[in-house]
């Protein structure tokens, strides 16, 4: 795949260790941490150009179970930086739930009450080695469905995509924003 994808210059993004929770169609019950001893032996291999690695997140809103301090396991962060000096690690299932969203959606008639993400100053721990891809696609959807629920809430009489679809699409850029801005440190930011 990867001499196939380079002929092209096509990027390969390579993952080693499995992430817990539903992405598609693919669902993992339990995560199985990436081994930092295997990493330098897989890419040699592979010859991908980035590795996504397994340190505790997982696909969904559901990461962690309430009550309990989540927290993702940033020691096999640091000794994979280690053993693959300067190579781009990804991060995938790297949401952080904001709550303001989770309480918008269930405000306005959504069950989300054990939603559960990755602690900001952990991600921003982590985008300050080698971790050069953050993803945070279960952010943007709660964003999106609270920012629909309250507008629709709100306006029951609308029916036009146009006018519901307008503040959500508002909301992701400013979430985008502030999430590259401080918590990535995208911008400028130190």
């Amino acid at each position: 795949m990867v001499q196939y994808a380079h002929k092209y210059n096509v990027t390969v993004e390579g993952e080693l260790g499995v992430l817990a929770g539903i992405e598609d169609d693919v669902q993992a019950e339990q995560h199985t941490y990436t081994k930092p001893e295997e990493v330098e032996d897989f890419v040699k291999k592979t010859g991908v150009d980035s590795l996504a690695i397994a340190i505790g997140t997982s696909h969904g809103a559901y990461k962690f179970k309430p009550g309990k301090k989540p927290e993702i396991r940033l020691d096999i962060l640091r000794e994979i930086e280690k053993r693959l000096p300067n190579f781009p690690i990804v991060m995938h299932g790297s949401s952080s739930i904001p709550q303001e969203y989770v309480a918008m959606i269930n405000k306005y008639g959504g069950k989300m009450k054990a939603a559960v993400g990755v602690p900001e100053n952990q991600l921003r721990a982590a985008a300050k080695g080698a971790v050069c891809k953050i993803n945070i696609d279960s952010d943007g959807r709660l964003v999106m469905t609270g920012a629909i629920r309250k507008y629709l809430a709100e306006h029951p009489a609308d029916f036009d995509p146009r006018k519901y679809l307008n503040p959500a699409r508002e909301a992701l850029k400013e979430m985008y924003k502030r999430k590259n801005r401080v918590v990535f440190g995208s911008i400028n930011v130190v």
